[in-house]
């Protein structure tokens, strides 16, 4: 798969349209079985998690069945759209894997900044140390030449 180089830089929805084009593509011609995303989920500034996300074939959602709901569960609801559902999945399967690599592409960015932000906080608090030491110890060659 060929991306542009720096995608980071400057990320484009367009770059997850792509990405995912070419996931869908290579899922619907056999390439491969299942998609998974792995990328770094911004928790905090320190704090990132590593998280893996399987994008195709696509998950059931599981949902808490109220007690109403499991009590009743052979009322099934008819609901009525205004397209065949296989025009819709075949509209809405690409963005959810669109959105859901662009997502992951954020959080990855975020997670970086973040990281970053941590390191140059560290150098900065260690740079100041360093220099409070180093001028101590010039004060004190400083004062024993005087002497």
């Amino acid at each position: 798969m060929l991306f542009r180089s720096g995608i980071y830089a400057k990320l484009d929805y367009s770059d997850a349209k792509t990405i995912a084009a070419q996931l869908i593509t290579d899922y619907t011609e056999a390439k491969t079985d299942a998609v998974y995303v792995i990328y770094n989920e911004f928790k905090s500034v320190i704090s990132q998690k590593l998280t893996v996300a399987q994008l195709l074939p696509l998950q059931a959602l599981s949902s808490e069945k109220s007690s109403e709901e499991s009590a009743d569960s052979s009322v099934q609801i008819d609901y009525i759209y205004e397209q065949p559902p296989q025009e819709m999945l075949d509209t809405l399967l690409p963005r959810n894997v669109e959105v859901q690599i662009y997502g992951a592409l954020l959080e990855s960015i975020a997670a970086e900044h973040a990281a970053r932000m941590t390191a140059m906080d560290a150098a900065t608090s260690s740079a100041g140390d360093m220099i409070d030491s180093l001028t101590l110890t010039m004060n004190r060659k400083i004062g024993r030449a005087h002497v």
